[in-house]
């Protein structure tokens, strides 16, 4: 089998040297515009196979699509952070290109492929997607949502003061600090309601330290992360290699599910060797529903930018 990681920089390497670790592929290849930087990505992590007892083979290639053909998986992370003085319409608009263009490319050579969007803003990037490959929704996924229940877990494990493998959390909605909906109440520990163990206080800072999880790091690091985004694709990507059918809060195109229409949004979804083949309905009440319905709207208003500027 042969994985394509698009974007060698610090989420599209690890994520690349996450899914050699775990021996998902034969054959990795792992491309980027500028010269010689996938290559020598691909050969300091090759360096490391006989230290880690790997076998996965690392190729590194500049802009060269040909050596992607056949891959059944490709990770699109490549793109642009926002820079300061940049309208979101600007960073849509730069992105939009870049992802636009890297889908055409890798169709040329792997008509069949399952594509994972990570590149911002992902909802729009992953309907984009959608949109420009014409291939079935099953086959494009985007990868916030794992992101975002990650750090879910990780903030009620720090309030619970146990450990987050033991822990059952999902975040719906958009991949942005105002739109994701962490679920609190269907989150569980070993099957427990959450809210068994947590005061109401506690519940809100949780919810809130998650919603702003990805701010945060920027703060902290001056940067966007990289080790958690690796981590969430990688598990996709195991998912969909050894078909273990794993309940991953997903980016997904609606048609009528959780009451939304013609959009990409983070909803819980069965991942197999097919893509994404079952939505997974969380029963949301009236009040999570209309939070859902306005996380939607402002989605959609993303997605605007790429009608105006003639992307789909």
């Amino acid at each position: 089998m042969k994985i394509t990681v698009v974007g060698a920089g610090a989420v599209g390497a690890t994520c690349a040297d996450n899914i050699a670790r775990k021996e998902l592929a034969e054959e990795l290849i792992l491309l980027d515009i500028r010269e010689g930087f996938a290559e020598g990505k691909a050969i300091d992590m090759m360096q490391t196979s006989a230290l880690l007892g790997f076998d996965t083979k690392i190729k590194g290639v500049t802009n060269d699509y040909a050596s992607t053909a056949d891959s059944s998986v490709v990770i699109i992370t490549s793109g642009l952070p926002r820079k300061p003085g940049m309208t979101r319409e600007e960073l849509i608009g730069t992105n939009a290109g870049i992802v636009k263009g890297v889908t055409e490319n890798i169709l040329k050579y792997s008509p069949n492929t399952i594509f994972i969007v990570v590149s911002n803003p992902m909802d729009t990037m992953n309907y984009l997607t959608l949109k420009t490959s014409g291939l079935p929704k099953n086959r494009i996924l985007g990868m916030g949502g794992a992101l975002d229940s990650a750090r879910f877990k990780y903030y009620l494990s720090q309030e619970l003061s146990c450990s987050p493998s033991d822990l059952n959390a999902v975040v719906i909605g958009g991949h942005g600090d105002t739109t994701m909906i962490p679920l609190i109440r269907h989150a569980t520990w070993n099957s427990i309601p959450v809210t068994n163990f947590l005061t109401p206080e506690q519940q809100e800072k949780v919810v809130s330290s998650t919603m702003v999880g990805g701010a945060t790091l920027t703060k902290l690091i001056g940067t966007s992360a990289w080790y958690a985004p690796g981590a969430g694709t990688m598990a996709m990507v195991e998912s969909i290699v050894r078909d273990e059918k794993r309940l991953i809060s997903t980016g997904v195109y609606l048609e009528g599910e959780y009451k939304q229409q013609d959009i990409s949004l983070v909803v819980p979804v069965v991942i197999g060797k097919n893509g994404w083949e079952q939505i997974v309905d969380f029963s949301l009440t009236d009040s999570e529903q209309e939070t859902f319905n306005k996380s939607a709207e402002a989605v959609r208003g993303m997605n605007q930018v790429l009608s105006d500027s003639n992307f789909i």
